[in-house]
């Protein structure tokens, strides 16, 4: 029998610039989004931010990321 997820990916605009910001808030999303994937893009333009889980608020990302001074939002496909 093969194991059914609900895991989804959620993708995010930021201004975050360096490796090591990058690296502190993958660990503060991790504690707070348990069973998470997640990951910088930083060479993309948009700094992109990819979160994969089964139960991704996209208001905490943004807010966690606001609260340590950073831009977030939500890409649409």
């Amino acid at each position: 029998m093969e194991a059914i997820t609900n895991s989804t990916v959620e993708v995010f605009k930021t201004n975050v610039h360096t490796t090591a910001a990058a690296a502190m808030l993958v660990a503060l999303l991790q504690k707070r989004i348990t069973n998470s994937h997640v990951n910088f893009d930083l060479d993309d333009c948009d700094k992109v931010l990819r979160i994969e889980g089964t139960d991704v608020s996209h208001q905490l990302v943004i807010e966690l990321l606001k609260k340590h001074g950073y831009l977030c939002e939500l890409l649409d496909d």
